[in-house]
């Protein structure tokens, strides 16, 4: 898929000045462009709000040289001594560092591949510098927060107001480069639902945009689990078409709430030896809908996952 389908790709900041984020993280991220000096770092706070996009910035303006590397997907330990030796070992032909941005860090084993990345730091320190973003810093190991500047990207509620009026017009500007129409009161909704989730707000937008035309997400009457009848039993005689049809047909509901009704049921319909393993399917697919592109994939591979591990009440 063309990243410039994905318009959190294809707006991406590309400058910390085009950044949304709170003034004191954005003030400390220009006076390093300013003084041209980088450190190791550590991103860590909430999803969405912009830690990859200011570690790609930063680079940008710096003029330096970086690789991204995803510790959810790339986080084997023999996986990431490859990448990070064949790019940390060479002079950088843009000159000055060159820097690794090791997005989602807290998916890293901590007895084995966090320590190893420990080594990889002091090893390649006389041209490298590592970025490390997570959303958890608990789950980081101490060695390597004594290695970094620590950075919290999360929302003072004194600040929300003030960040939302300035992505509500980021995100106008947004849709009208891509010729959709759209009310002032859906924008403002749904960035109020998913504050401070820039990422989320985006997706959300474009999976709902249809014929040039942004169709708000069908909210769910509180209590009603009618609509979930066919779906709930799909899920039970692991029906995999009418699941799949079903998802297909509900697209305008919003991903998460329709997780949501998973877990609000579940006690009376789930055996209770299979609850605890489909908290955490729900909970990691919940994750995942902040910021992948095809909802759709998503939901299905959920459902699928439910399939095949709960087993189901009479």
């Amino acid at each position: 898929m063309s990243a410039n389908f994905l318009w959190v790709e294809k707006y991406r900041p590309r400058t910390i000045s085009e950044t949304i984020l709170p003034e004191d993280i954005k003030s400390s991220l220009q006076g390093m462009v300013s003084s041209g000096e980088l450190q190791n770092m550590l991103f860590t706070g909430t999803a969405g709000l912009g830690k990859t996009t200011a570690a790609r910035a930063l680079c940008n303006e710096l003029k330096l040289d970086y690789i991204v590397i995803n510790g959810s997907e790339e986080g084997n330990i023999d996986t990431l001594r490859g990448k990070i030796k064949q790019f940390a070992s060479t002079v950088s032909l843009m000159g000055g560092y060159k820097v690794v941005i090791l997005d989602e860090a807290d998916y890293l084993n901590p007895q084995s591949t966090q320590p190893a990345l420990r080594g990889f730091i002091e090893q390649f320190s006389d041209n490298c510098r590592f970025i490390l973003t997570c959303n958890f810093k608990n789950r980081i190991i101490e060695p390597l927060h004594s290695r970094c500047g620590v950075y919290e990207f999360n929302v003072p509620k004194k600040d929300s107001g003030e960040l939302a009026e300035q992505f509500m017009g980021r995100l106008k500007h947004i849709l009208s480069a891509e010729n959709i129409q759209y009310n002032d009161p859906d924008i403002a909704n749904l960035i109020m639902k998913h504050l401070p989730d820039w990422r989320r707000v985006i997706n959300e937008f474009q999976r709902n945009c249809k014929d040039n035309v942004f169709n708000a997400p069908r909210a769910l009457a509180s209590g009603d689990t009618g609509q979930f009848e066919p779906l709930f039993s799909a899920l039970k005689d692991k029906d995999f078409k009418k699941m799949r049809s079903w998802v297909a047909n509900n697209l305008d509901l919003d991903s998460s709430a329709i997780i949501r009704a998973i877990y609000d049921n579940m006690n009376t319909r789930v055996k209770p030896a299979s609850i605890p393993q489909l908290i955490l399917i729900l909970a990691d697919y919940q994750y995942k809908a902040s910021f992948v592109a095809d909802h759709e994939l998503n939901l299905v591979a959920c459902m699928t996952e439910v399939m095949a591990s709960a087993e189901w009440q009479a």
